[in-house]
């Protein structure tokens, strides 16, 4: 099954866990990581097969810095194209926060607690 995204950008605390979240949960893989050589931040894109959509995780060493989503990112939706597939993968892995059969879609939520829609394809 393949998930599309838009881009975001998701600041995280745990960067390695996140990455391997993404990579198991909505099949995307690393395409390009940036670490800063005094250890302020590193940067990571991730993208699904086709290259078509990414998403960009970031980790800062000031945990003073807020974390919250800017004003476009605060909803992140992942359409499947195999949306049955999607989630009982998704309800293997536990990950799911709430479903909502009346729209037909459901939530995951991943480590640092950001929720996602996803929705079938339409």
């Amino acid at each position: 099954m393949k998930f599309r995204i838009d881009h975001a950008n998701i600041n995280v605390f745990d960067l390695d866990k996140s990455i391997r979240f993404y990579e198991e949960a909505l099949g995307l893989r690393v395409v390009r990581r940036r670490d800063d050589e005094k250890g302020r931040f590193s940067i990571v894109f991730l993208t699904d097969d086709i290259g078509t959509y990414r998403l960009e995780l970031t980790w800062l060493a000031d945990k003073e810095t807020p974390y919250e989503l800017g004003d476009n990112e605060s909803h992140i939706c992942f359409v499947a194209d195999d949306f049955d597939a999607a989630y009982a993968k998704h309800r293997e892995m536990g990950v799911i926060c709430f479903e909502n059969k009346e729209m037909g879609l459901y939530f995951i939520e991943d480590p640092d607690g950001y929720w996602m829609e996803v929705v079938p394809q339409r």
